[in-house]
């Protein structure tokens, strides 16, 4: 039961038919049916890489190929690989990253490793079947000079009209994010490391 009286009842349902109008001429004024789009996710907010496993997971739902290239994060096991992985042939991981670069501490070789792991990006982006590529953390690397800026933007601008590409982490080059279709920027509003908590299972991994 509802308290809502019928003048308020008929009020909102104008209301609400009035605003259907305005969605369905918006909705109609679009002409692009289908396009690949670049999709960057940055900021200093928590989420930007969990975002992109969301639409990898959407993606497969759908039966589409999925290819993710971590280009930082060390090999530890994560639950978005695991939960992944079980699609079989959907999804191709490769983490090529050897860890946070105060980690390392080796320029030169946190180099190579983001140089292979671009060279196993491309390869993904020209495979044809593929559907999406998340390159995750791509933005740290390129932050850190690891890899010729003007180089990745424009092999990501010229991939196949149909591909998707997600690339993450904070500090998105101004170049990326002009080129890029789409850009989340997740802002930071509380986090609970700065309370003490650590890292958790099903959280952060």
């Amino acid at each position: 039961m509802t308290d809502e009286k019928p003048d308020e009842t008929a009020r909102h349902r104008a209301k609400m038919e009035k605003r259907k109008a305005v969605q369905d001429a918006e909705v109609a004024s679009k002409t692009i049916e289908k396009k690949g789009l670049l999709i960057v996710n940055t900021g200093p907010g928590k989420g930007k890489s969990t975002a992109a496993f969301g639409l990898a997971l959407r993606m497969v739902g759908y039966g589409r190929k999925v290819g993710v290239v971590q280009f930082i994060k060390g090999a530890w096991s994560t639950g978005e690989r695991v939960v992944l992985e079980k699609f079989g042939d959907l999804v191709e991981w490769h983490t090529m990253g050897e860890g946070f670069t105060w980690e390392t501490q080796d320029k030169a070789r946190d180099i190579a490793a983001a140089g292979k792991a671009w060279e196993k990006a491309k390869a993904l982006m020209a495979d044809p079947e593929m559907a999406l590529v998340v390159l995750d953390e791509l933005n740290i690397a390129l932050r850190y000079d690891y890899l010729p800026l003007d180089e990745v933007v424009e092999t990501l601008k010229a991939r196949r009209p149909d591909l998707h590409v997600v690339v993450t982490g904070r500090n998105a080059k101004p170049e990326l994010i002009e080129a890029a279709d789409l850009v989340t920027e997740m802002t930071l509003v509380k986090h609970h490391f700065a309370a003490g908590v650590k890292a958790q299972e099903g959280i952060e991994f």
